[in-house]
């Protein structure tokens, strides 16, 4: 086998390279990088992939709140658990971690988080929103999405209500960037409703790229 040492070819204008025949194989020895510019692109349509990601997400994964509580929460920080139930739940690649209402992601990337909350309330309730707080230094927790479920409701009886809080978080460190989630309540009486069979309250992530 004879070597050939180049730094660059480079194809005649409008032209392809092809490396190899049909049945040879082409080796990246151990150590070795094949690096691909940002804006390339690889086609490998119709060919036999072994080793290259599938594409689409990588992680996917719900909690929950399993029991009600009443007031406010600053995080939630109790009766968490990751969805288990009923059946055809699904969990893809790794799963977040949590520990006292604090939420470490598995990986870096993108990811989208989503908070939906239900809760009951009576008269005189002024608002009820949750909240998703983020930090990059797992110190400092600022406020990245709100979502309002009531406000202003003064009327007798038992209302119901549902929010929505999303985000997209580049988590470029996971020993630093984490989240939290939080429900603010003035006036009345408000019942955050969890569930451990089914979803009521509940917190979505999905790991869209590579950050």
């Amino acid at each position: 086998m004879s070597t050939l040492e180049v730094g660059k070819i480079v194809p005649a204008t409008g032209t392809a390279i092809t490396l190899g025949e049909s049945g040879d194989t082409l080796t990246v020895p151990s150590g070795g990088n094949l690096t691909v510019a940002s804006g390339a692109t690889i086609n490998i349509t119709g060919a036999t992939q072994t080793g290259f990601p599938s594409g689409g997400l990588t992680a996917a994964s719900q909690w929950r709140l399993t029991t009600n509580f009443t007031g406010a929460a600053a995080p939630i920080a109790s009766n968490l658990e990751e969805v288990d139930a009923p059946v055809g739940f699904g969990v893809l690649g790794s799963s977040m971690t949590e520990s006292s209402g604090i939420f470490t992601f598995p990986s870096t990337g993108y990811w989208l988080i989503d908070f939906h909350s239900n809760c009951t309330a009576a008269a005189n309730v002024f608002y009820r929103n949750i909240r998703i707080f983020t930090t990059t230094n797992n110190s400092t927790y600022v406020e990245a999405a709100n979502g309002y479920s009531a406000v202003g409701i003064s009327a007798a009886g038992t209302w119901y209500w549902g929010a929505d809080a999303r985000y997209i978080f580049d988590v470029t460190d996971t020993a630093n960037c984490k989240v939290q989630f939080q429900v603010q309540v003035s006036g009345g009486t408000v019942t955050t409703v969890g569930n451990t069979d089914y979803n009521q309250t509940y917190m979505t992530f999905l790991r869209l790229a590579d950050t």
